[in-house]
């Protein structure tokens, strides 16, 4: 799920080489960069049975600057795009059994295409002042929820409401859908859980005029994980609430810092996310930290010049796959690591 910050390139001062590899591989090994054929490709999640990936990416020679969805074959390379290929799309995300997908489009915008044309301007703005926009998350109100087979076909709408509706995944159990959405008023953007076919929408946040986002399940389905600008604007930090509304609490509370893009381990007791320190002089730059939510101890895992975001486990939890540019310079694009996790205590 894309962030209200989201700074993957520019030049940025660094360790030297070998001083960060040496230092990411404490726990990330085997680092390999898995998508190459697109401008830029991120946020990418895994099939159940760890053999595909599914992820956003912008395909060259389309006439389309904002992302699609692709589907890729790890072992081969292979890849489809399986959303309509019209206006912008994000999110998607494997139903438990891997026989559905979802994932948030415009494309029923009927003014989808005439929003290229200013999105190129911009960027050609920005290639000529040499001065990088600061990335900016929409929240399109023509973004809805589809669901699909794997391959693209038999695309359904599930969420229908006005406004934004997206950062959807899955419960454990493929039953339900927990995703945000401004449909009680724009800038009020809530959690909400529903059946995995549309069905019986309730709202599960109550934090009204900011952001609440980016939600996941636990591994054992009893709580949902998230971000929240609701202590200071697009200063966002990370969230845990049971699926039944209770137990509310913050797992970060450090307003000079953005945090998001929390992703559960397997006993539903750490988290993968990122984060960034922003009252530090110059460009922010987010690296991958994990967290033991019971005691709030951190550790760092990447240390590279370039940003490191949108972190996610494979399903036998040996990998990590998340968004870099790596050496700060390159598009972002995505890339896979064997991982060993930190063990807790001092």
């Amino acid at each position: 799920m894309l962030a209200l910050y989201c700074l993957l390139a520019g030049p940025l001062a660094a360790d030297p080489a070998a001083d960060w590899q040496r230092q990411e591989a404490a726990h990330l090994t085997n680092i390999r960069q898995i998508t190459r054929d697109f401008l830029r490709a991120g946020e990418g999640y895994f099939s159940p049975d760890g053999k595909q990936i599914i992820f956003q990416a912008e395909e060259p020679g389309t006439g389309n600057p904002f992302y699609q969805i692709f589907v890729m074959d790890l072992a081969t390379g292979r890849y489809r795009r399986v959303s309509p290929g019209v206006g912008k799309t994000t999110c998607a995300f494997f139903r438990p059994d891997g026989r559905k997908i979802i994932f948030a489009s415009s494309h029923l915008d009927p003014d989808a295409r005439s929003k290229y044309a200013d999105e190129y301007r911009r960027r050609e703005e920005e290639r000529v002042s040499g001065q990088r926009r600061r990335y900016l998350w929409d929240f399109d109100p023509f973004m809805d929820i589809f669901e699909a087979n794997p391959d693209g076909t038999e695309l359904k709408q599930l969420t229908t409401s006005k406004g934004y509706d997206a950062e959807g995944s899955y419960s454990p159990d493929g039953k339900h859908i927990v995703f945000s959405s401004d449909r009680s008023g724009p800038g009020n953007l809530e959690l909400y859980i529903m059946e995995a076919d549309g069905q019986n929408v309730r709202q599960l946040t109550r934090a009204p005029g900011c952001y609440n986002g980016g939600p996941f399940f636990s591994p054992d389905g009893t709580k949902v994980i998230f971000r929240s600008d609701r202590k200071k604007k697009d200063h966002l930090q990370l969230y845990v609430i049971n699926v039944d509304g209770s137990g509310e609490r913050a797992l970060t509370d450090d307003l000079g810092w953005v945090h998001w893009a929390p992703y559960w381990y397997k006993d539903s007791k750490h988290i993968i996310y990122t984060a960034a320190d922003h009252t530090a002089a110059g460009r922010p730059n987010y690296d991958l930290y994990w967290m033991n939510i019971e005691t709030g101890q951190k550790v760092r895992l990447t240390y590279a010049p370039g940003a490191d975001v949108l972190p996610v486990f494979s399903p036998d939890y040996r990998q990590v796959l998340w968004t870099s540019s790596r050496d700060g310079r390159q598009p972002p694009q995505l890339y896979l690591a064997d991982f060993t996790p930190p063990k807790d205590g001092p």
